[in-house]
């Protein structure tokens, strides 16, 4: 199979998911490229997508695909069987059951996994004097999401169809891990240092900011804790206290490297479809 089409997915608040879906594509040596960008919206209605090799990806919170990601993805279709990669971007602590969890969500919505991966990229909670995960993806994740392009394309031109090609498998568990209980808290502006220049309410992905009174107000039950409003204020003057980014800083600052699945050439499959062809 020959693929030099390529649709990006993505929900990336902090741009860490979609650093890496371009890495891949770029090693894909993508002729065309198209994508979706699903951070600040989801679609008007269903898009289908069937003659692209899709990059599907999306953070992980709490060792699941983030809920609002799930739910936007899930407006993506593939009638006919295209070929997808998911990808999840992790805080540097552990994926857990994302990974199977965004594989198992794509095959639902009739895309066909034949690779997968799992990337770090900086925590939300990361900040300065306790980071976690800085600076991630740097350029050797980069370099390894264009290793990891090049040889997806690598291995499907080796093959004729996705039915030849074994269910791909994972780490990861079903049934998924148990989410914790939702815990509403947002981050506070500095109303000293705010300019009140508009930026934080243009990057949340769920509108949870507003104007109160002339002041920047986050509403907890809205707000995911993504802290793309934090790390993107041009003043500073976004915060998000929480004692877990110590906890994360101290058990979790040891250096992760990405993991990748692929798909593996199964000859019984390849007799199978080829029988129900023939009994057509």
């Amino acid at each position: 199979m020959r693929y030099r089409n390529v649709h990006l997915i993505y929900f990336s608040p902090t741009h860490t998911s979609a650093k890496i879906v371009y890495a891949i594509a770029e090693g894909m040596g993508a002729i065309s490229m198209s994508e979706s960008d699903v951070t600040r919206e989801a679609p008007d209605s269903e898009e289908h997508i069937d003659d692209e090799l899709t990059i599907i990806a999306a953070p992980v919170y709490g060792g699941r695909v983030a809920e609002t990601a799930a739910e936007r993805l899930r407006m993506f279709r593939s009638t006919y069987h295209a070929p997808a990669v998911p990808v999840v971007l992790y805080g540097n602590r552990d994926y857990e059951d994302a990974l199977r969890e965004l594989c198992d969500l794509v095959s639902e919505q009739g895309f066909v996994p034949v690779a997968a991966a799992a990337f770090i990229g900086e925590h939300s909670f990361s900040r300065e004097g306790m980071p976690v995960a800085e600076g991630r993806p740097d350029e050797s994740d980069l370099e390894q999401a264009a290793a990891f392009g090049r040889k997806i394309i690598e291995r499907l031109e080796q093959v004729s169809c996705v039915e030849s090609l074994s269910a791909l498998e994972v780490r990861g568990h079903f049934p998924y891990r148990e989410k914790s209980p939702s815990t509403p808290q947002a981050p506070v502006t500095d109303n000293d240092a705010c300019t009140r220049c508009g930026y934080c309410v243009e990057v949340c992905p769920t509108h949870a900011i507003s104007s109160r009174d002339g002041d920047l107000y986050s509403d907890p039950e809205l707000c995911i804790k993504c802290c793309a409003c934090v790390k993107e204020c041009p003043e500073g003057a976004r915060t998000f206290d929480t004692p877990y980014t110590a906890m994360l800083h101290k058990n979790f600052s040891a250096r992760r490297e990405p993991e990748v699945f692929f798909s593996r050439f199964n000859p019984s499959r390849v007799r199978s479809s080829e029988a129900e062809t023939k009994q057509r």
